[in-house]
């Protein structure tokens, strides 16, 4: 997931992006992304943070509920449909008596 959530931050606006090593948990064990935004006021620049923000919330929100997390899954119902462009596959639960 960083590295898909740095290259949709890079293509959306974002100042500049990083790719690295997790760190604190666990050298090469994991991969971070990070992400800088110039906020200038100018108009430019809230299209971008608009645009950027709105995918980079959204992928956490969508991982978390791919999770099963049922506030995750609740919240990215109500974005798809305050953003009709946003699509996101929903998980499927099983049943406790299944697994």
């Amino acid at each position: 997931m960083a590295v898909q959530n740095c290259i949709g931050d890079s293509f959306r606006g974002a100042t500049w992006v990083a790719l690295h090593n997790g760190g604190g948990v666990g050298w090469g064990e994991v991969i971070n992304g990070g992400f800088g935004l110039l906020l200038d006021g100018s108009e430019d620049a809230e299209r971008r943070a608009k645009s950027m923000l709105n995918w980079d919330v959204n992928n956490g929100i969508s991982r978390r509920s791919w999770a099963g997390n049922k506030f995750a899954i609740e919240t990215i119902k109500r974005a798809m449909v305050s953003e009709p462009k946003l699509v996101v596959t929903l998980p499927n639960p099983v049943a406790a008596d299944i697994i």
